[in-house]
This record gives C-alpha cells, structure tokens and sequence, in this order.
C-alpha cells in the first residue's frame, strides 16, 4: 500500500515553496522538484517513503482534495455568519 501525505502550498519565495502540512509542519522545497503549475493555496498528495522521507519526485496536485479543504472551510464561514449578530460594535 501507498502511504501518501497532504502538503499546502503556503507561499512562494524566489525559487522555494513553503509547505505546510495539517500539523503545522513546513518544509521548504525548490519549485524544481514540485509540478510546475503551483501556486499558494495548491493542495499537494506526496508518497511517503518507507524511512518517513517524502518523495517529493512523486508529487501531485491533488484537486480533489483541495476542493474537499474549500467546502470544508465555506461550511465553517457559513456556521459562523448563521451566529454573528450583526450590527457594528458599540462603545
């Protein structure tokens, strides 16, 4: 069986993007070993080796999974304006 992990494009910075995986953990990775069409927010599924390296040569962009993350956080946002109040602040 394959064991694969989830990474997030958190930004670029010249020639490196920053992954963050659901854990908090970055790893910094050169653009050159990732697809060429990341940007911020790509949703990234890395094969894991046996010894717990990623293989970042086997990356792909997961699109499925993204979209999955994007429902996710729309259902989030959309509990939370059902139990703002509204109105402004008043001091």
């Amino acid at each position: 069986m394959r064991t694969t992990r989830i990474y997030v494009v958190d930004r670029i910075e010249g020639s490196v993007a920053v992954l963050v995986t659901d854990d908090g953990q970055t790893s910094n990775v050169t653009l050159g070993q990732l697809p060429g069409r990341i940007r911020e927010g790509t949703v990234l599924s890395v094969r894991v080796e046996d010894d717990g390296r990623p293989s970042w040569h086997d990356t792909v962009i997961d699109d499925r999974e993204r979209v999955k993350r994007e429902r996710e956080a729309e259902g989030v946002l959309e509990r939370l304006r059902k139990r703002d109040p509204g109105g402004g602040v008043a001091l």
